[in-house]
């Protein structure tokens, strides 16, 4: 009986020296989601607030005749809640990228579960960079085969520099290897 341990217990190695699992192993992983500012706690706390504003400014304007202005803080009112749902169902989206020796996988997913995905080969795959002097990183893309996706659309330029310099390590192993 043969045994897949070495004499001193350590695992058998593949006989080319490599691991076989390696190759799909990721060499880099993220999931990117957008900044939400506020909690469910912030949201109520602003939004009675505002409330808060609104209503007592309203009142003032009635006693002094001017009732069409309460109606216009109402659709202000309105307007401000319906921002903020806005922002947090988009908050619920996100990105994951995953780079192994075989492939570049993105998955770009919607608030409302809606999955889009993109694989690239990534010995022919680079990133192209659109920096600004001032404000940072402005875009970061995979561009492979005349095939052109933005990655990290929304975070901000330190975030997406972080994750620029990530992938291009990973990038950079992965074409060592090769």
């Amino acid at each position: 009986m043969q045994s897949d341990k070495a004499p001193d217990d350590r695992p058998a190695r593949h006989p080319y020296g490599r691991d076989p699992d390696a190759i799909e192993r990721p060499v880099f992983s993220a999931v990117i989601r957008p900044h939400c500012s506020l909690g469910r706690t912030g949201f109520r706390v602003v939004m009675g607030l505002c409330c808060l504003v609104s209503l007592v400014t309203s009142l003032v304007f009635l006693q002094k005749g001017f009732w069409p202005v309460a109606g216009f803080f109402g659709l202000d009112m309105l307007a401000l809640w319906l921002a903020l749902r806005v922002s947090f169902r988009r908050g619920r989206s996100f990105e994951e990228v995953m780079i192994s020796q075989i492939e570049i996988l993105l998955a770009r997913v919607s608030p409302t579960g809606q999955r889009a995905e993109w694989r690239f080969n990534p010995l022919w795959s680079r990133l192209h960079k659109v920096e600004d002097d001032e404000y940072g990183l402005q875009s970061l893309a995979i561009v492979s085969r005349g095939q052109r996706v933005l990655v990290a659309r929304d975070a901000s330029p330190p975030e997406r520099q972080t994750i620029a310099e990530g992938m291009t390590r990973a990038l950079a192993e992965v074409k060592k290897g090769f």
